[in-house]
């Protein structure tokens, strides 16, 4: 498995990346049989370090775990704990529903767009209706059930994945509704 561990405008020690990638790698064997890479990223914000972890598995899913502390090590320990739950909660749902996928989730591209914002202190009627493109990127669009797409939006922590649904062929969409419940558009 590869590690990319990495400081913002901090210098990272071999001490702690030994650190890291003996946990994350006993959390990550645990739980993730074919894991690809982990990508650990440290940041400083006033006196709070901030870790961000994500592992990438080889079914395409994605989890992401966030944690700060006073402490660089207390918060990379509390980003595993957070890591080490989402990945044990992932394998309980994929025993739940007695299927394991043997082949990669198919990924499609995509378009994904930045748009400019009508807020700003010049508030007056834009010549034209259509909106400013700040930013192009491409968008990888995953070829998911309908489960596994809400498992994987829980995973990154997202509010909203579009996804292909594998049973209908389409272009599909969960995301967390404002009463806590996930919401399923199925055009």
């Amino acid at each position: 498995m590869r590690y990319q561990i990495s400081g913002k405008q901090i210098d990272i020690g071999t001490a702690l990346q030994t650190h890291v990638k003996t946990e994350l790698d006993e959390v990550i064997q645990k739980y993730a049989e074919r894991p690809t890479d982990a990508l650990v990223i440290f940041s400083k914000s006033a006196h709070e370090f901030a870790c961000e972890a994500t592992v990438h598995l080889s079914t395409g899913l994605t989890a992401t775990a966030k944690a700060k502390d006073t402490e660089i090590y207390t918060a990379f320990n509390s980003c595993c704990a957070k890591m080490e739950k989402q990945l044990r909660r992932y394998k309980r749902r994929l025993k739940d529903h007695h299927k394991d996928r043997t082949q990669p989730v198919e990924l499609f591209g995509g378009s994904s767009y930045i748009l400019a914002s009508d807020d700003g202190p010049d508030q007056s009627e834009p010549e034209t209706l259509q909106p400013i493109i700040v930013a192009e990127m491409e968008a990888k669009i995953p070829s998911l059930s309908v489960g596994e797409a809400v498992m994987q939006m829980e995973l990154a922590g997202a509010p909203v994945l579009v996804f292909r649904n594998e049973s209908k062929d389409g272009v599909n969409v969960v995301y967390r509704r404002d009463d806590g419940n996930i919401g399923w558009i199925d055009p």
